[in-house]
């Protein structure tokens, strides 16, 4: 699939292959996380933070098949590194008719593990993935990564999200410390560039192809307090 500059909002209401919005699961997800909000904006709120904080970022744990990049799949498991959250949010959008399209980026994280940086021998993430909203006229880039429990192991202020502003990843953390830098931007997406991304984790990543899986689960949050100390 390729970047896209298609601009009619109703392309990015559609569910997808991967973006499964129409999904009882993804219903069922956004439904609740809504929780009796009307508009579109106090809706996109309530779904940042349910994804941010509800769906754990694990790196460590990525699935390389079609099924584990869907939304509701995702949704089941409760985990998923940025893409697979960006994934989530895009697709709880569309349900709630909020206009959702997907982004990705080369980003450099200053403020990655000591275990990750060396599992993959660099600091730059390639194709990171983030959501933009159509809210109020216009594009808001919207970053559900890294959940609030890991952002005070970070010591990083968690992103949040006012239904009008953008919310992407500060250059500095709470410390004065570089934390997140963007480096070339990927253009937007309707659906996920499913072959691409295994082309660029294979190029890069090769470690995680391996049989055997690299690093146990839900180490990162344990390494994320331990190095920060």
């Amino acid at each position: 699939m390729k970047a896209t500059t298609e601009e009619n909002p109703a392309t990015y209401l559609q569910p997808t292959d991967f973006i499964d919005s129409d999904s009882p699961v993804v219903a069922a997800y956004a439904r609740q996380a809504i929780n009796g909000a009307t508009t579109k904006e106090e809706k996109a709120i309530r779904l940042y933070t349910t994804v941010r904080d509800g769906i754990q970022y694990d790196p460590y744990r990525i699935d390389f098949t079609r099924h584990d990049f869907r939304a509701s799949t995702i949704i089941g498991k409760g985990y998923g590194y940025c893409v697979a959250k960006a994934i989530v949010l895009t697709a709880v959008g569309r349900w709630a008719g909020i206009p959702s399209r997907l982004r990705f980026a080369d980003v450099r994280n200053h403020l990655t593990t000591e275990r990750l940086k060396k599992l993959i021998n660099t600091d730059v993430f390639f194709f990171h993935g983030y959501t933009e909203f159509l809210l109020g006229g216009r594009w808001i880039k919207v970053t559900p990564t890294f959940n609030s429990t890991l952002c005070a192991r970070f010591r990083v202020k968690p992103l949040d999200f006012d239904g009008e502003h953008d919310a992407i990843f500060h250059p500095y953390d709470m410390e004065g410390r570089r934390h997140m830098e963007y480096v070339k931007d990927h253009g937007l997406f309707t659906d996920v560039p499913y072959e691409k991304i295994i082309e660029v984790f294979k190029t890069h990543y090769g470690v995680f192809f391996q049989k055997e899986k690299p690093v146990a689960a839900g180490a990162f949050d344990r390494e994320a307090e331990t190095d920060r100390r």
